[in-house]
């Protein structure tokens, strides 16, 4: 049923069995967000897949769900404005139905009289009748709040001017924390238009992207499967392999299914191809390793690209954690000449100057996939930071020293942050004189607005994809 004549939107107390599904869905993923750090993106699709819901319905707890998520630092705020006690001081089974119910209020159609005797429904049948009265006050101030306002989040939530504090007007208008502004607009040349237009699309549904693994499947076969299954799907723009799904589930799709396909990020699978088109000098020694492969969907495309039929190359791929290592493992299982070991990248059982390429797809913040993982953007704090960049740095340190004098190294995160892309980069190339950066923009020859080089950004507001950050670096010497 839709979100307005959702069950629920009748007035009067009702018991706790009749309190709407699809709310009750979407609070359960907030609570495992809250109280076990679930990924939404994990959970949901397996909550829902046995739910019985219409895809109406379905839709309706993805969009409470991811919304509430994204917009939790401005719905705390909304909350604020009409509580006497911090919402961090309010009972968290409270507070996460009060967060839905707010996000029902300030971003959909549902009406507010629904939106508040649903919520009111939930608190009553998830905490009991106790907070029911207090959790029906603070939800009538904030629709109050909002029609005084007319929903404008700058009013609402008393935001800083954009003159006198950009960084601080866009925090609060665009929900996101403040340190995440401040790196998307230094990553993108204190250009604050676009700036607002990179964060906005943080919260669009992203389509989904498949892959064609080369050697397994082309990509004409996989639209026809996409056809055959009755799902929308187009062409990548960039990647010969991507195929784009508006809307439906791509397990019913045949190949991937069986492992020729897969679900791959546009962006991830081009910076596959770069390192695999990029031209070494001198003579191959057959190898190529992926030095933090998990959870394989890069390595899988390296493998197919580089140990083909009539390729006289391998692929080692270096994953330390068990889970992702399996992974890994699964994405290369019918693929020749590919092997999975695990080990930190930092200690790789490889002999220096032995392999040809490297790929060093570095843990990161991921900052540039917060679209797909909801809860992101308020789980990570600048404290992360302080761990993950000594650590992409030994990792692009490991990997110049792996390849020969005369191969490719290509650096790689899921994040925008220049503490994490050309930062490390710089860094690390200032301090060695056997390196030299190549310029990534021509390794991605279909691809327009990547920067002015010698490194390639993509940008979900731009591309579609991920915000993929590429650098390639050719060892020079020995």
């Amino acid at each position: 049923m839709s979100p307005a004549g959702a069950p629920g939107g009748t007035r009067g107390a009702r018991p706790p069995a009749r309190v709407d599904r699809p709310r009750r869905l979407a609070w359960e993923v907030l609570r495992a967000v809250d109280e076990r750090g679930a990924y939404a993106n994990l959970l949901l699709p397996s909550l829902l897949a046995g739910s019985g819901l219409s895809v109406r319905d379905r839709g309706f707890v993805t969009e409470l769900a991811y919304g509430a998520l994204r917009s939790q630092g401005t719905l705390d705020g909304v909350l604020d404005t009409a509580t006497n006690r911090p919402v961090g001081e309010i009972d968290p089974p409270v507070r996460d139905a009060l967060r839905l119910g707010a996000y029902q209020l300030l971003r959909t159609r549902v009406p507010p009289r629904a939106a508040v005797a649903t919520t009111v429904d939930l608190v009553r049948a998830t905490s009991g009748e106790r907070p029911v009265r207090f959790a029906n006050a603070v939800l009538r101030r904030v629709a109050a709040r909002i029609t005084e306002t007319g929903g404008d989040l700058a009013l609402l939530l008393g935001a800083p001017g954009f003159t006198a504090d950009p960084i601080g007007h866009l925090a609060v208008v665009t929900a996101h924390p403040r340190w995440i502004v401040e790196a998307v607009v230094q990553a993108l040349g204190g250009d604050f238009d676009e700036a607002r237009a990179a964060l906005a699309a943080d919260d669009d549904r992203p389509a989904v992207h498949v892959v064609a693994r080369p050697g397994r499947i082309d990509r004409e076969s996989l639209l026809a499967e996409a056809e055959q299954a009755e799902l929308a799907a187009r062409p990548g723009p960039y990647s010969p392999y991507a195929v784009r799904l508006d809307g439906g589930d791509p397990a019913r799709l045949p190949s991937v299914v069986s492992g020729a396909a897969a679900v791959q990020d546009e962006g991830s699978q081009l910076v596959a191809l770069a390192l695999a088109d990029t031209a070494t000098v001198g003579v191959d020694r057959g190898l190529t390793v992926d030095l933090c492969a998990g959870p394989g969907g890069k390595a899988a495309m390296l493998a197919g690209l580089l140990t083909g039929p009539g390729a006289d190359a391998s692929l080692l791929a270096i994953e330390p954690r068990a889970a992702r290592a399996n992974l890994v493992a699964r994405s290369l299982r019918d693929t020749p000449r590919a092997w999975v070991v695990r080990a930190d990248g930092r200690g790789a059982p490889v002999a220096p100057g032995s392999a040809d390429r490297v790929l060093v797809d570095a843990p990161c913040t991921g900052l540039g996939a917060l679209r797909r993982r909801p809860e992101a953007r308020w789980r990570r704090t600048p404290e992360d930071l302080t761990a993950l960049v000594p650590l992409q740095s030994a990792l692009l340190v490991a990997a110049l020293d792996l390849v020969r004098p005369g191969g490719v190294v290509a650096y790689a995160t899921c994040s925008p942050h220049p503490a994490e892309t050309t930062e490390v980069v710089r860094r690390v190339t200032g301090e060695r004189a056997d390196v030299s950066v190549l310029d990534a923009a021509l390794a991605l020859p279909t691809v327009d607005g990547v920067g002015s080089g010698p490194f390639a950004q993509l940008w979900p507001h731009r591309h579609g994809t991920d915000a993929m950050f590429l650098a390639l670096l050719h060892r020079t010497g020995s």
